[in-house]
Formats: C-alpha cells, sequence, structure tokens
C-alpha cells in the first residue's frame, strides 16, 4: 500500500504457471510506468480524465497519479479553494480505477515540482516514471524552480491545449530542449528513455477549464458549501 493513495480496484485473474523450459534466461519483470499529472486541481474536471486516459492509452502506461498540490507557489492562495476540498473534487472525477489521486505533496511536504520528483524517484525506485502537464505549462516552465534539472530527472509528456500549442513550441523550454523532443505516433518506449526526452500529444481539445469554472462561479471559496 502507497500511503496516501487510494486503492486499485482490478479484477483478479487466475493462470496456471507454465515453468520454463531448462536453460531458459529467467524473465524480467517490466517495471511499473505510472505517469505523474501535479497542479493544484482547482477544480478537477473532465478535462484532467481526458489527458490521464490519453496518456494510459498512447504512452503504454500502468496508472496516473494525480498529485494535487497544497498550494501552487505561481498562483495567488486567495484564489485556491481549500486543499481537502479539491481533493475530495479529484476523487470524484478521477473515475477510471487505474487513476490514482493522491496527497503526496502534502505528506513529503515539498513546494516544488522538482524536489517533489526527486523524493518520488528515491521513494518508489522499482517505478518508471513520466511527468504529465499540459501546452501551457510549458510555455511558462522556464520560470519554475531549477526547471532544467526537472527535464533532466525524467521525461515528460506535453499535451497539447488550445490556443496554447504554437507558443508551447516556441517557449524557452521547447527550444533548449529541442534535440530530445519524440516525435511520431509510437510513444510507448517514451516512460522508459534515458532524459532529457519530451513529446508534445496532439488531442481534441476538452471544453472544460479550472478557470472558467471558477470564473462563472461554480467553484468559488468563499461560497463553499459541502454540497459543491
Amino acid at each position: 500500500m502507497i500511503p496516501g493513495v487510494r486503492p486499485l480496484r482490478r479484477p483478479v485473474v487466475r493462470q496456471r504457471l507454465v515453468p520454463p523450459p531448462p536453460g531458459a534466461p529467467a524473465a524480467v519483470p517490466r517495471r511499473l510506468r505510472v505517469g505523474l499529472l501535479g497542479g493544484s486541481f482547482n477544480p478537477a474536471h473532465g478535462g484532467h480524465l481526458r489527458i490521464s486516459r490519453e496518456a494510459l492509452k498512447r504512452l503504454g502506461l500502468d496508472q496516473v497519479w494525480w498529485l494535487v498540490a497544497p498550494q501552487n507557489p505561481l498562483k495567488p492562495k486567495r484564489d485556491t479553494a481549500p486543499f481537502d476540498k479539491r481533493l475530495a473534487r479529484a476523487e470524484a472525477v478521477a473515475t477510471d480505477p487505474r487513476i490514482r489521486v493522491t496527497d503526496l505533496e502534502a505528506r513529503l511536504g515539498t513546494h516544488y515540482t522538482v524536489d517533489t520528483v526527486a523524493r518520488l524517484q528515491a521513494r518508489f525506485a522499482e517505478i518508471g516514471f513520466v511527468w504529465m502537464m499540459g501546452a501551457d505549462n510549458l510555455v511558462t516552465l522556464h520560470r519554475w524552480r531549477r526547471w532544467e534539472q526537472l527535464v533532466r530527472r525524467l521525461p515528460i509528456a506535453v499535451f497539447d491545449r488550445d490556443p496554447y500549442l504554437y507558443s508551447a513550441l516556441a517557449s524557452v523550454a521547447a527550444h533548449r530542449f529541442a534535440g530530445a523532443r519524440w516525435t511520431g505516433e509510437d510513444l510507448s518506449g517514451l516512460v522508459s528513455a534515458a532524459p532529457p526526452a519530451w513529446c508534445l500529444l496532439r488531442l481534441r481539445t476538452h471544453p472544460a477549464a479550472s478557470s472558467a469554472i471558477r470564473a462563472e462561479g461554480r467553484w468559488c471559496p468563499e461560497r463553499m458549501t459541502e454540497e459543491d
């Protein structure tokens, strides 16, 4: 059991084990492949669910962990709903059993993504991680604390998000690591690639956005009740 991670629900499959033939090399178990989607989730919505499912399919992942941040250092506290509220909303939205909503960042006591990733890699050395983010975050990645160190720690999957595609491709980070970009249809090997390695995944635009939900008053911290 991983602290702060809800149990994964999957059916039990019983198989008859057939021993390998004499002299055959021992099978090497494949590392668990996990996508990390961090953020405020203020609030979580169907767009988060869509990119998680796309990552599971197109990157060949086993699980996606949503790392709900206690507080994004680049965003004002007054616009951020209480942590418990955001965590509960994320759990309600994450209907796919392969997605785990976690409070690991709060438990680890880290404030910056590069520190969170370093702690997770040290704690779960048997897992292959890939960082997931929207194209809007690639635009501002160079403002993140020790961002180049982050890019060199693990592969990164960037998801197209309207209208940030072209500004993302013209970003400081995209230019700095242009030679590390993966292209093509088969991206299942990205999670196992030696960093720096990143890709840009094109997908159909999802209409939901956390900023729009907040602007419409459907997610207002000052007016929240238990029924929200």
